[in-house]
């Protein structure tokens, strides 16, 4: 009897033990915290953002939009009007490369 005590407690705690130890995937609302857009300057017709959903969006129509300052580097211009355009959709600054700025933004579920 006392030997059949210690199995079914032994087998209780192992269940119990698989129960709580067990692995469990990444939940969905926690997978993807975070998508980013990339704004790569390509020229003043080429300069494009690639989109979180692998989209691509030539920028050349947005610089219709304003006006340059005379005397203004181009380039910083322009990226500036674009990073701006992002962060108006919730993107921040995330890091950049001489010729890519790259934008982040959490994701919210």
């Amino acid at each position: 009897m006392k030997n059949l005590n210690l199995i079914l407690l032994a087998l209780a705690l192992s269940a119990g033990g698989l129960y709580f130890f067990k692995s469990r995937g990444s939940e969905p609302s926690t997978f993807q915290l975070t998508e980013f857009a990339t704004i790569r300057w390509g020229g003043r017709d080429n300069t494009h953002i690639v989109r979180p959903n692998g989209r691509v969006e030539f920028v050349g129509t947005l610089w219709s939009k304003v006006k340059r300052p005379d005397r203004t580097d181009e380039r910083s211009f322009y990226m500036n009007v674009a990073m701006n355009a992002l962060a108006h959709e919730g993107f921040e600054f995330a890091g950049m490369t001489s010729d890519e700025i790259i934008m982040r933004r959490p994701i919210s579920r």
